[in-house]
């Protein structure tokens, strides 16, 4: 897993009188090409297999719920939630 410390802290709107820096989620070399939506999916899917497994508060399980709170436009978040609750999501989360 690539360990991005400052990814999602928040520190960089603290910080006043510098330069604010954007950040976004890392490069993950399995997503090469410049559509990013598989990414998002995948970071998704990985963020609620953790969550079944261990807990929101696991550090690995945060990483993925910032990696994909970061790539996935908010109306795909609402509709896979929805499909979640139905149990009509389609992917497995085994």
């Amino acid at each position: 897993m690539v360990r991005y410390t400052e990814f999602g802290t928040g520190h960089t709107q603290a910080i006043v009188g510098e330069k604010l820096k954007p950040m976004t989620a890392p490069y993950d070399p399995r997503f090469p090409n410049q559509n990013q939506t598989r990414y998002c999916f995948t970071s998704f899917v990985d963020f609620q297999r953790c969550k079944n497994r261990h807990s929101e508060q696991y550090e690995a399980c945060q990483y993925f719920q910032k990696v994909y709170r970061a790539m996935c436009p908010n109306a795909w978040l609402e509709k896979w939630e929805e499909q979640l609750e139905s149990g009509t999501f389609p992917a497995k989360l085994d």
